[in-house]
């Protein structure tokens, strides 16, 4: 018996080890969601939003390698996935969004809800084609997963609504054969990279998520180099923890002072795995070396010397062939100073952190003064949750991060270590991200905690999905900062002078928002109780919603501050109180 459209694509979706697929049912897709239904092995996940779908879908194939799939319907159902797919574009991961359509004889007349999907995907989409008859498929499926997993970006296959329950006149399995290649620079740029190396008397690696699988030998070239190691963000989990003793943190705004001073000291710059698009933060006028699997990667962000285009792992390997075991006119050993500064420096930086991030900080000598400027009401600090969860969650769990404030408490004191995973909109910088990766993480393992770092504004966007969560039974850890503002618009305007304006958020009792919707709500307002509070938040079965009103007020100080931030601050503080003598709250 010939096969229809539909289950074409669901049994194909099932042989390629796809476990969920994402979205809100309607109209063009019920043939789909109906061979869904019974197919054993493939789950519909039907979600409030077809944005939390599409992240969803991006955040499992980030975790697994593999293709995540979402399903948008017709017009406006396909409208909603993008900014969810842009954000899986921009991080570099398969995804298959079925997007559905008019009927056939409809295309081209402006009917009810059409769009042209083509033309709507065609920025974001490294594939995207609409399916005109049975007999397209299966080959234009296949092609639609080799452009995803192959260019590592998102496909778009248009389904009209009259199309699902059309058998194939020659139907055959499809076939998805596509191994990953790897390949290596040649060898005389390496031997030239190899050379620069051996004269550095002060080399810095920027590693970036590209390395991850390269872990050791990345390892082993910086025990060579005798080199701090800076980490991206998204390098985070697969370099921190202690068996690492070389890494000194993030630069950039979220980052901390050792990192930035790696990098400016620094004679000789090489970037693994990495496109760091923060072009402020790089060093002027050293020796660079990029190695990247994308020639159009290399040195897009910073001036290169040499440009390595091949897989980390293999050309890691390969430089350590060819580096001389100790640089020419040293006594044997490559002087590790550079190496000890770093370190020591962000060892510094961590005590440091790690007592402001005491919940008896501000009963200090030192904490009674900061907190007089910046939080008078002694409300609970950000950094005190961050430290908590850290401590008490699991050395396997999957971390997601909003977009802002959140982002920054986990990575100055939440450590990936052990076999921690982390996503967010690292790339795309979208808000309301956190909630909906956790979704689809917590999908692929029931068992496995999965905690995610939420701003109020970004869980508010996308609140809806909450009833995701509880009605497929999913036990994701929200931990919400609830700061009562978009924290980092409020930072970007005082650092440039200006008063905060528009960032106030007017919010509910997010813990009673979860309560009603049959979720496990807590909420905190007094710093002695955060840490029983995660505590038996992340001990509470099923899906548990932290909020916690957290300082609205609190200074995230960058890596490397400016002369001129500190007077844009200073001047938006007056004029806040100006403002403030003169106008109601």
């Amino acid at each position: 018996m010939a096969r229809t459209v539909a289950q074409v694509i669901v049994d194909a979706l099932r042989e390629l080890g796809v476990r969920q697929v994402f979205g809100v049912v309607g109209d063009a897709l019920n043939p789909l969601t109906d061979a869904i239904r019974t197919t054993e092995g493939l789950e519909w996940v039907g979600c409030r939003h077809e944005e939390a779908a599409a992240f969803a879908a991006g955040a499992q194939s980030q975790l697994t390698g593999t293709l995540g799939v979402c399903m948008g319907t017709v017009g406006p159902g396909s409208v909603h996935l993008l900014n969810g797919l842009y954000d899986a574009a921009k991080s570099h991961a398969p995804v298959l969004a079925i997007a559905g359509q008019v009927p056939l004889a409809e295309l081209g007349s402006d009917y009810f809800q059409e769009v042209d999907n083509d033309a709507l995907f065609s920025d974001v989409a490294v594939f995207r084609a609409t399916v005109t008859s049975p007999d397209q498929l299966p080959q234009m499926l296949e092609t639609a997963v080799r452009h995803a997993r192959g260019r590592k970006g998102v496909a778009v296959l248009t389904v009209p609504g009259d199309l699902g329950e059309r058998e194939l006149t020659a139907d055959r399995p499809a076939r998805f054969s596509l191994n990953a290649p790897v390949s290596r620079p040649e060898e005389p740029a390496v031997v030239r990279a190899a050379e620069l190396l051996d004269r550095s008397e002060r080399t810095t690696l920027l590693v970036g998520a590209g390395a991850r699988a390269a872990r050791d030998d990345v390892l082993a070239l910086a025990d060579r180099l005798a080199a701090p190691m800076v980490l991206t963000l998204k390098a985070k989990a697969g370099f921190e923890g202690e068996a690492n003793p070389f890494q000194v943190g993030q630069t950039g705004l979220i980052g901390n002072p050792a990192a930035a001073a790696a990098l400016q000291e620094a004679d000789t710059l090489l970037l693994l795995g990495t496109d760091f698009p923060y072009r402020d933060w790089y060093p002027e006028g050293r020796t660079v070396i990029q190695v990247d699997t994308e020639a159009t990667h290399i040195g897009r962000r910073v001036p290169v010397d040499v440009g390595l285009v091949g897989d980390t792992g293999a050309t890691v390997r390969d430089l350590l062939d060819h580096l001389a075991a100790a640089p020419a006119g040293s006594e044997g050993a490559r002087d590790r100073s550079h190496l000890h500064t770093a370190r020591e420096r962000f060892e510094q930086w961590r005590s440091g952190q790690a007592r402001l991030a005491d919940p008896a900080h501000d009963k200090g000598l030192v904490g009674r003064i900061r907190s007089a400027l910046d939080n008078r009401h002694h409300a609970i600090r950000p950094e005190a949750l961050a430290a908590a969860v850290d401590r008490i969650a699991a050395d396997d769990a999957v971390f997601t991060s909003d977009t802002g404030m959140a982002t920054v408490w986990l990575s100055r004191f939440v450590e990936m270590r052990g076999d921690r995973r982390l996503i967010g909109s690292y790339n795309l910088g979208s808000m309301a991200n956190a909630m909906p990766q956790a979704l689809g993480a917590q999908c692929l393992d029931r068992e496995r905690q999965v905690v995610a770092f939420c701003g109020d504004g970004g869980l508010s966007m996308l609140l809806g999905d909450l009833m995701t969560l509880k009605t497929y039974r999913l036990p994701v850890k929200l931990v919400v900062f609830d700061n009562r503002r978009l924290g980092m618009v409020k930072l970007e305007q005082e650092q440039a002078g200006l008063p905060e304006f528009g960032t106030v958020l007017d919010n509910p009792d997010f813990a009673a928002v979860a309560e009603a919707m049959g979720i496990t709500g807590i909420r905190v307002t007094d710093p002695a109780e955060v840490e029983g509070a995660v505590r038996r938040a992340l001990g509470t079965p099923g899906p548990v919603l932290l909020d916690v009103l957290t300082n609205p007020d609190e200074i995230a100080v960058p890596a490397k501050p400016t002369v001129e931030q500190g007077w844009g601050f200073a001047l938006a503080k007056v004029k806040e109180v100006v403002r403030s003598h003169g106008e109601p709250d």
